[in-house]
């Protein structure tokens, strides 16, 4: 077992089949779709309490989905622990300001780098909230529930980050 663990890639089927059984866990114990998005909008919503109480407890969402220390806030550090361990376990760890890959296209410059990683993040949490859930909360979750919403979803989900790769490391990266 400890040797899957350190692979650098899992089989397809074993780690969609675990993203399967989480998701009817999710459902199962809480009664909520998985996805993390929530939990951005859910720390977001703590900040707010700390600084403008009143206006939270007046949002209508924040009415329907309180914000609190949860398991949907949970999934947050859990990504980005659960990353971490998986790359010193699988030997790929290495700390870099540009990857590889972005700085043989546009560069090393490690400010720029940053500013762009930064932007396209408000613009990924935008575009989720609008689009009423993330790529897993859409991609997994919804697609589960065979929502034809979360189907159309999450193919823009794929078209969209097709064209922009393409976009940007063929065209403007050329």
């Amino acid at each position: 077992m400890l040797d899957y663990l350190t692979q650098v890639s899992w089989s397809p089927y074993i780690a969609g089949s675990g993203i399967g059984i989480l998701a009817a866990l999710s459902f199962l114990l809480s009664d909520r779709p998985l996805g993390c998005s929530t939990g951005y909008v859910k720390i977001r919503g703590l900040i707010d309490k700390i600084f403008l109480r009143d206006s939270v407890e007046k949002r209508d969402y924040y009415r329907l989905i309180p914000p609190a220390i949860d398991w949907q806030l949970a999934i947050v550090p859990g990504i980005i622990i659960g990353a971490f361990i998986s790359a010193v376990l699988s030997g790929t760890f290495q700390l870099a300001w540009v990857p590889a890959l972005w700085g043989e296209t546009f560069g090393y410059n490690p400010v720029i780098r940053v500013l762009v990683a930064i932007m396209g993040g408000i613009l990924l949490e935008t575009g989720a909230r609008w689009a009423g859930g993330c790529t897993s909360g859409h991609g997994i979750s919804g697609t589960l529930q065979l929502s034809l919403a979360s189907i159309a979803t999450a193919a823009c989900f794929f078209i969209g980050g097709i064209v922009m790769a393409v976009f940007l490391f063929r065209v403007i990266g050329a």
